[in-house]
């Protein structure tokens, strides 16, 4: 099981509280406004409960008897078998162990000490959610990755070797087989219809207990930014999540299946649940799985433009409306958005006519289109709205930039911001990788400045202000000046190979 470490909040536990509070004081009361006429209530110890409060806890209580009753059965330990290299301590030349205990007696207890390298198998568990009656199982990536042996334990206690099928890292899924037929699938549902605050269950195997059953709500949609993985958009749930459900099922009270359960969030660095899970959508799971089983690999759609999210200071340095959409930050020369007429600087509010909200989701729905196909991309350019048709390409598997090098000592300081820069030599474009371009290189960020709040860093490209080009020392000095007056500059910055716009605040 995957996990990041963030502070947890008390709000899910506060609600969940609350509205079990209020179901037992419904429950409690002699003479409710509910109770029918000659309705008695039966008196146990100091708590009165009415058949009417009974029956509404036996209801809810049915609901997610029946819901694990309709998932269980498809949710499958899935045993890991790795084989790793470990160094003999006690192996060859000159030993203090060696000399104390003799050969003898290491060899008896520890092995062959002429081994320096040994071979150890290290034996790990986690789930898969069973998707079709022959035997394809959908898990995690990271549940399998690295595995010399797989193996499978079914409800009838029957035990499969299984084989990859196929994986994609960039998502944590992977998509094994065992032979098998007449096999439980799952219902999967549709996690685009899941709202926050809908009771879920989640089914797994955590450590080692087998096919565990906890409850929850789902405490929020489309997270991202996790570190999980390349592409994210993760249900959070507060259900019980821990080391060995990675892979299982996330369920609604239908016995649907609406997720993957695969992180958890874990403050202390102990790796048990403290009430934050997250799952990988199911619709985003079933696009992988399918083109897994079909291809063994996975291709995603590529606009050739680097998005960035819109922040309020942004928006007010570029005189947008508001922060909705994804700015573009830099279109690669050739690729599909440059041959479409998308430029630097425009802001992607839609594609095919679904709302984009920021960067995380553009990248998602841009890679889980079909290569090939035609997109249309709604666009805001200079306070104006066109459309523009995008003939998507497949993503190269690497889109990597270069590290920059170290700058020499800075000429020119903008104290005022925390900031200092220098004219861009062409020995200093040549050292840095930025060829022919023009711009100023910041060679000082101070702590705490404007500008490290900015996100600016040393060895950054600054080519505009307010999307006018800068060349100069001087020049950028002056536009800052002018920039002042409105409070924030937007400044175009390339990095690597990459460029963006940050906000930098005057005032």
């Amino acid at each position: 099981m995957k996990s990041v470490r963030w502070r947890p909040t008390l709000a899910v536990l506060l609600v969940t509280a609350g509205f079990f509070a209020g179901i037992f004081w419904v429950a409690a009361q002699g003479s409710s406004p509910g109770q029918l006429p000659g309705e008695s209530a039966q008196q146990t110890g100091s708590v009165t409960v009415t058949p009417q409060g009974k029956d509404l806890l036996n209801q809810f209580s049915a609901a997610f008897e029946a819901a694990a009753a309709k998932v269980n059965p498809s949710v499958v330990p899935i045993f890991s078998d790795q084989v790793n290299t470990v160094t003999n301590p006690f192996a060859g030349g000159e030993n203090e162990f060696r000399d104390f205990f003799g050969d003898d007696f290491l060899r008896r207890f520890f092995g062959n000490q002429n081994q320096g390298e040994q071979k150890q198998t290290v034996r790990s568990l986690g789930s898969g959610v069973i998707v079709s009656e022959d035997g394809y199982i959908l898990t995690n990536n990271h549940v399998v990755d690295g595995a010399e042996k797989l193996t499978v334990v079914l409800n009838d206690k029957k035990k499969y070797p299984a084989k990859v099928v196929g994986r994609d890292p960039q998502t944590d899924m992977a998509v094994i087989k065992i032979d098998a037929r007449n096999l439980p699938a799952a219902s999967l549902g549709n996690s685009d219809q899941v709202k926050i605050g809908q009771w879920v269950i989640a089914v797994g195997n955590p450590f080692q207990l087998m096919h565990t059953v906890t409850a929850g709500i789902i405490s929020a949609k489309g997270r991202s930014s996790m570190n999980l993985a390349d592409y994210e958009d993760f249900i959070q749930t507060d259900a019980s999540i821990n080391p060995g459900n990675s892979g299982g099922a996330l369920a609604d009270l239908d016995g649907n299946v609406i997720g993957i359960n695969t992180a958890i969030l874990n403050p202390s660095g102990t790796g048990g649940n403290v009430g934050i899970g997250f799952a990988v959508p199911v619709n985003m799971a079933k696009s992988i799985m399918h083109q897994l089983v079909a291809n063994g690999k996975v291709t995603r759609g590529y606009l050739g433009l680097l998005p960035q999210d819109i922040d309020d200071a942004l928006a007010g340095a570029l005189k947008l409306k508001g922060t909705k959409g994804s700015l573009v930050g830099d279109v690669t020369a050739g690729g599909p958005a440059d041959k479409a007429g998308i430029k630097r600087g425009d802001v992607i509010i839609a594609i095919n006519g679904t709302e984009v909200e920021g960067s995380a989701q553009l990248r998602n729905m841009v890679a889980e289109a079909e290569p090939g196909k035609k997109a249309t991309v709604r666009l805001l350019r200079d306070g104006k709205t066109l459309d523009v048709d995008v003939l998507l390409g497949e993503r190269p598997k690497d889109l990597a930039g270069r590290e920059s090098s170290t700058a020499s000592p800075d000429q020119s300081s903008i104290k005022r911001f925390g900031l200092s820069v220098q004219d861009l030599t062409p020995e200093l474009a040549k050292t840095l990788g930025y060829g022919k371009e023009a711009g100023v290189i910041v060679t000082v960020v101070s702590p705490g400045s404007t500008a490290e709040d900015a996100g600016l860093k040393k060895n950054d490209l600054i080519k505009e202000v307010n999307r006018q080009p800068v060349r100069s020392v001087k020049e950028f000095r002056d536009m800052m000046e002018v920039a002042g007056k409105e409070g924030s500059m937007a400044l175009l910055v390339r990095r690597g190979d990459n460029t963006f716009y940050v906000a930098l605040q005057l005032q």
